[in-house]
């Protein structure tokens, strides 16, 4: 059966650093991503990677979010520094059944986890 967990969310300051981790069991993806979504908002791209080395951010995060993936243990991570009280959502990590799907379309992602809050004070 394949899942995707993720984990690493918490309360923190503005200016602070989280990081998030989501592991998957039940199959390799080439392509995971994680998004995000605020409380009456879409959900929105943050940031993705597809085999190793390709990595895709929102502009929004760019320069402070690092998405990065451990094969070995099956798990992807988002490291997030410098927060801001705007990146306060419950994030999702997703992946991608084929590597040929859109990177920033929340649909072409078929797996899904169950998300886990952020909050960033101010």
């Amino acid at each position: 059966q394949v899942q995707l967990v993720e984990s690493g969310g918490g309360l923190v300051q503005a200016g602070g650093s989280l990081r998030l981790s989501c592991a998957a069991s039940g199959r390799t993806f080439s392509t995971v991503a994680w998004f995000r979504q605020a409380p009456g908002k879409e959900r929105e791209f943050v940031a993705a990677i597809r085999w190793m080395i390709s990595t895709y951010y929102a502009d929004s995060v760019k320069g402070r979010f690092t998405i990065s993936r451990d094969n070995a243990k099956n798990t992807v991570s988002l490291q997030m520094n410098n927060l801001k009280p705007e990146d306060t959502a419950v994030y999702y990590c997703a992946a991608q059944q084929y590597a040929s799907g859109d990177i920033y379309d929340p649909n072409s992602y078929v797996y899904w986890g169950q998300g886990t809050q952020v909050t960033v004070s101010s």
